[in-house]
C-alpha cells in the first residue's frame, strides 16, 4: 500500500453554500477526525484525490500537507458521491499514526478456474480485516482453481498476509460452487410447461 501525498487547505466557511463554492473551485469539502482531537475541516484537490483513490483503492493512506507546514496521516473513511451526477460531494478522513492498527474492508479477488461443469457464486465481495495503517492489503486472493461442484469456501479460507487478522465471521460464506447444469435444469421445466400451455391453447 503506497502512501500518497496531497496538499490540503483548512476550510473556514461551512454550510451548503460554502460547500458548493469549494466544489466550484475544484476542491472537495472534507473532515479529518480521530484520536480524540477536534475535527479539522479541510478542502482536498478534486483531481488529485480522485486519482489517489482510483490508483490506490479506498484504503489508501494519505499524507495530508496542511497549509502552515504540518502534515497528517489519514485513511479515507467515507466518500459521499452525488447520486445522479456522480461527483464526490464530501469525504470523511480518519487520523492515523504509523504502526497503528485499523479495521478496514478489503476486496476479495477470485483466482483460477473451477472444475468442469461448475458454476461459481460469490456471496460476498469483501471482508473486514485489522491491519497496520501503512500495511493494508489492496486486495485478498482466494483460489478456486479446480474447485469441484459442492465446494464451499469461507472467510477463514482466505490466506492473509503477515500482521493482518480477519474481523469478518470466519464462517461467512464467500464462494459456493454448484453444478452449472442444475441451474439450467431449474429453468427448463418452467419453459417446457409454458410450451405445453401454448400447444393446448
Amino acid at each position: 500500500m503506497s502512501e500518497v501525498r496531497i496538499a490540503v487547505e483548512p476550510r473556514t466557511e461551512f454550510g451548503k453554500g460554502a460547500a458548493r463554492r469549494t466544489r466550484r473551485a475544484g476542491k472537495i469539502p472534507a473532515v479529518l477526525y480521530g484520536h480524540g482531537s477536534a475535527p479539522k475541516h479541510l478542502s482536498l484537490p478534486s483531481v488529485e484525490f480522485a486519482r489517489a483513490i482510483r490508483e490506490n483503492g479506498h484504503n489508501a493512506v494519505l499524507t495530508l500537507d496542511v497549509a502552515g507546514g504540518e502534515s497528517e496521516l489519514a485513511l479515507t473513511k467515507t466518500i459521499t458521491t452525488h447520486p445522479i451526477k456522480n461527483y464526490i460531494e464530501h469525504v470523511d478522513l480518519l487520523l492515523v499514526q504509523r504502526g497503528e492498527k485499523v479495521t478496514v474492508a478489503v476486496p476479495i479477488v477470485l483466482t483460477g478456474e473451477p472444475g468442469p461443469g461448475a458454476l461459481v457464486s460469490q456471496e460476498i465481495t469483501e471482508v473486514e480485516v485489522e491491519a497496520e495503517a501503512l500495511h493494508i492489503p489492496e486486495q485478498l486472493e482466494l483460489s478456486i482453481a479446480g474447485a469441484e461442484i459442492g465446494t464451499q469456501l469461507h472467510a477463514s479460507d482466505i490466506k492473509l498476509p503477515a500482521g493482518v487478522s480477519l474481523q469478518t465471521d470466519p464462517e461467512a460464506l464467500v464462494v459456493n460452487i454448484t453444478e452449472a447444469a442444475a441451474a439450467l435444469a431449474e429453468e427448463a421445466p418452467a419453459e417446457a410447461a409454458e410450451g405445453e400451455a401454448a400447444q393446448e391453447g
